[in-house]
């Protein structure tokens, strides 16, 4: 009985070790809601995740930050992906229903300015940039460019890049900043319709997250201002802080992450995960 005991017992250590007793007990379900830049992203971890442990099902949908965000004040996500941060009324929001939000940083992105491959024009400043969204620069001959008018692209209002890229290129992260988009813009549902359209309207400039370029576009350069330096995003350049439309990629859990929700978001700060995000076109914060 003894020695049976002992082969037992071993069985387990190597079964642990090797993981396979870890992938038995978790099971459940996990419910991802919010970016549509993250949504590949997500699901690219899940599918991954769901390799290793085949009794978790988690499933991810985009729809914007902002959606992922009131998903998790009313308790209806474990995780909502955001490619901004909560606002203060949102967090308090969230405490008033007894959800304490954390925030996870799991990857790092830079947002590109596309156009169409006809197009010229292949660098700009943030200010030109804040001229073209803001409706004060109209046409591409002021930007060196055809006689063309420039047909604005922006994603919907709900989203996070939506909002970042008002904050940070409109606004110049002024704070007490009230700059807008121009009503002119057209507000596209996700980052996919706006490569869509770039891809076939020679007139149009709209941005989505590195994950998105496709030789179908054209990625602008850009410069902080005339005297600095005109930056492609890339890997490199957003890590090392030069490219200046970069911003942290997050995931927010309803407190601080346990059983299966930090099983997931440790595997996604894994050199596994990690990697993932890597083939993923965004950059690794590990």
């Amino acid at each position: 009985m003894r020695i049976l005991k002992v082969m037992l017992g071993v069985y387990l250590a190597v079964s642990v070790l090797s993981g396979s007793v870890f992938a038995q007990e978790l099971k459940g379900s996990i419910q991802i809601k919010g970016s549509d830049t993250m949504v590949n992203l997500g699901q690219a971890l899940a599918e991954e995740f769901n390799k290793k442990h085949p009794q978790v099902n988690v499933a991810v949908t985009g729809g914007g930050s902002g959606t992922g965000i009131a998903a998790l004040i009313a308790g209806t996500t474990d995780i909502a992906e955001c490619s901004r941060t909560m606002k203060e009324k949102e967090i308090k929001k969230a405490k008033e229903n007894g959800i304490e939000p954390y925030e996870i940083k799991v990857a790092l992105d830079g947002l590109a300015v596309v156009v169409h491959p006809s197009n010229p024009v292949s660098k700009l400043t943030v200010d030109e940039l804040a001229g073209i969204f803001t409706g004060k620069i109209t046409n591409w001959r002021q930007l060196g460019g055809n006689n063309l008018t420039i047909v604005i692209l922006s994603r919907e209002v709900n989203s996070g890049t939506h909002v970042y890229f008002k904050e940070h290129v409109l606004r110049k992260s002024n704070e007490k900043g009230t700059e807008e988009f121009t009503p002119m813009a057209l507000l596209m549902p996700s980052s996919q319709a706006i490569a869509e359209e770039i891809s076939q309207n020679p007139n149009a400039i709209g941005y989505y997250g590195m994950g998105y370029i496709s030789p179908k576009q054209k990625v602008i350069s850009v410069a902080r201002d005339k005297n600095s330096p005109y930056i492609l995003p890339s890997l490199e350049n957003v890590k090392n802080n030069s490219y200046p439309i970069s911003r942290p990629l997050l995931m927010y859990t309803q407190s601080q992450p346990q059983g299966l929700v930090k099983a997931f978001i440790d595997f996604c700060l894994s050199a596994e995960g990690q990697e993932i995000v890597k083939k993923a076109d965004f950059v690794p914060v590990q």
